[in-house]
């Protein structure tokens, strides 16, 4: 080992939380649980391992080797660690499906990995809301999952001119391509490439696409020109729907952007998808999105169950609520921190201490005997919003006094239940 010490690191693309941060992390799984169970949707869970033969089934080898962290177990079993929580759910809801009542509405908010190249708003680990409905057919429900991603950015404080809803069909450029391109297999890894046709330059596209398509003799652009899939599609029903989900959504106060070159990086999406995406130059991006995808519960065998929801990350999410300085203050989650001025002072500080945790308050004891301004100190860079000092005049029955962190002021007390009382009616206040 090194004689400077192992690194204070973190594992590149994962992050560190300390105090600060994991309220903010807080405040943003609060505003997830507070939307999704206002809707009606209910909270699981599942491990974070997951047989590696769940994700061969859905994505293939090529995800499986180059995105994903899996190993072999000591039993010799292979395990991945879930990038993605689609597939898992998929399974909950197939291995009970006989004793679940439908429609389900669930939720969750599961961590993930994926081994891909650190940028902003993508890293290796990451938090996501998952929000899905299983066992209901229409636009009607389809409205409902857009309307919960709308709430939820509400609910951050987001207003409409700050991101903007896109939807499509995963049926539209199959739909397109299909009848430019007589080989079916190039199909997918020609949707693959225009959904990344945005993030690479003009020459990189033309060049990808001849080495997929190298027999095609007409201009490549067309496959991303708007004007030309929307003349190939005006006549599908699917057209038709997703102009009929837009209208009922714009009936809801919510305006959506019918489009039809977005495509999701998932291959399970087998009707309505949609996307959302910052609209401030420094963080222009997709925050996040879902769809329809009926068929997945097939890869367990069995009936086809229509499914519907999205999944919201904490990363691109983070960079949304920095950039509007949306984030609310940090407080520390202890109500007040009892100094100790010397050895004889700290068993009746103890006493105090039990009698306010009883009361509901949350108490922390410095038992560093330190000089009383330097525990004062702690508690102000802790961001602790009350402080009393435990001396003789206390130990021996005397009223405390209370500094106020914020304001500077101090209360004199006679109890424990005093104080109590006397918290909450300051905490009432700023509610």
């Amino acid at each position: 080992m090194s004689k400077k010490g192992l690194s204070t690191n973190p594992y590149k693309g994962v992050r560190d939380f300390y105090p600060q941060q994991m309220a903010e992390q807080n405040y943003i799984f609060s505003v997830w649980k507070k939307i999704a169970e206002l809707y009606g949707y209910e909270e699981y869970s599942a491990s974070v391992l997951e047989p590696t033969e769940l994700y061969k089934a859905k994505s293939g080898e090529e995800i499986i080797n180059e995105q994903t962290y899996s190993f072999k177990d000591r039993g010799d079993r292979e395990v991945t660690l879930r990038p993605e929580m689609t597939p898992t759910v998929a399974r909950l809801v197939a291995g009970k499906r006989r004793e679940l009542g439908f429609p389900l509405r669930w939720y969750s908010i599961p961590n993930l990995f994926r081994y891909e190249r650190e940028q902003r708003g993508r890293l290796r680990e990451h938090w996501q809301l998952n929000v899905d409905c299983f066992g209901a057919t229409g636009i009607e429900i389809e409205a409902e999952i857009i309307e919960i991603a709308d709430a939820v950015m509400k609910g951050f404080g987001g207003k409409s001119s700050d991101y903007r809803i896109k939807i499509s069909h995963s049926a539209f450029l199959n739909n397109f391509i299909s009848k430019k391109v007589a080989d079916a297999e190039l199909v997918s890894p020609l949707i693959k490439l225009i959904d990344r046709s945005s993030k690479i330059e003009t020459d990189e596209y033309i060049s990808r696409f001849k080495k997929i398509a190298p027999a095609w003799i007409g201009d490549p652009m067309e496959f991303v020109s708007i004007s030309k899939v929307n003349e190939s599609l005006a006549g599908l029903s699917e057209y038709r729907s997703i102009a009929d989900l837009a209208e009922l959504l714009l009936a809801r106060g919510i305006s959506v952007e019918i489009s039809p070159l977005l495509t999701r990086g998932f291959d399970y999406y087998t009707g309505m998808i949609f996307e959302v995406y910052d609209t401030n130059p420094k963080n222009s991006r997709s925050l996040f999105g879902g769809g329809r995808y009926d068929n997945l519960l097939e890869i367990f065998g069995g009936e086809r169950v229509p499914s519907v929801g999205f999944g919201m990350g904490d990363v691109t999410i983070r960079n949304f609520l920095e950039e509007r300085n949306l984030f609310p203050g940090f407080k520390s989650t202890t109500d007040i921190y009892i100094g100790v001025i010397d050895s004889e002072s700290l068993k009746a500080a103890y006493r105090f201490a039990k009698d306010l945790r009883s009361l509901g308050v949350r108490t922390s004891i410095d038992s560093s005997y330190r000089k009383g301004s330097d525990q004062k100190k702690s508690a102000s860079k802790l961001a602790i919003p009350y402080f009393v000092l435990f001396g003789s005049d206390e130990r021996d029955g005397g009223k405390c006094k209370v500094s106020d962190m914020n304001d500077g002021t101090s209360t004199f007390y006679d109890s424990a239940a005093a104080i109590a009382v006397a918290l909450k009616k300051k905490k009432s206040r700023t509610l």
